[in-house]
């Protein structure tokens, strides 16, 4: 009787464990985060990987949180694997820049221009993108939920369809980018979504 219903007990635990989805670095819902080391006067500076080939490796981690980096110029940088929670990179430069594998949430990237970048497997959830550019850039397996994406510019994007259809709901996704007069929902080509 009490070794049946162990038995029981552990095929549904199983059978539980084995039909989760798999969930991209960034969106798991409690991600703890090492703390910040606040004693390292370098921390906020922006340095591009030599190693990082866009696979975020790194010989430490590349945490940019709590960093002012506004305006910045990092133009083809490689910021794979980089973390920014609430960090300021509004008005920065990253075009054909690396950001793959980015935990970039509750930041701020309001007119920051993405251009060409490379910016896949990211997430930018809470974040604002208001009036950022990412003409011609790569997002796919990028989250945008929670971002506040009203103004940007996402002309010829590359979006899988999966991503495709979360960011058409988005309702944030309205507006004109004031530096490209795209339109942003438009833009992101949400026609049949």
């Amino acid at each position: 009787g009490t070794r049946l219903a162990n038995v029981a007990l552990a095929s549904l635990l199983s059978l539980s464990l084995m039909s989760s989805p798999a969930i991209a670095d960034g969106q798991t819902e409690k991600f703890k985060l090492p703390p910040i080391d606040f004693n390292d006067k370098n921390r906020c500076s922006l340095s591009s990987s030599t190693i990082g080939q866009a696979n975020a490796a790194r010989d430490k981690l590349y945490d940019l949180r709590q960093c002012n980096l506004s305006g910045a110029q990092a133009t083809g940088f490689d910021l794979s694997g980089v973390i920014m929670t609430k960090t300021d990179v509004s008005k920065a430069n990253f075009q054909d820049a690396y950001f793959s594998k980015g935990y970039l949430q509750d930041s701020n990237f309001e007119g920051t221009d993405f251009t060409n970048a490379i910016v896949d497997r990211a997430t930018f959830k809470g974040s604002s993108l208001r009036g950022a550019i990412f003409k011609n850039s790569v997002l796919t397996g990028t989250n945008f939920d929670g971002a506040d994406v009203e103004n940007a510019d996402f002309t010829e994007a590359a979006l899988g369809s999966f991503d495709l259809k979360s960011l058409c709901k988005n309702p944030t996704l309205k507006g004109e980018n004031p530096v490209t007069g795209a339109d942003t929902k438009f833009s992101v080509g949400c026609g049949g979504f």
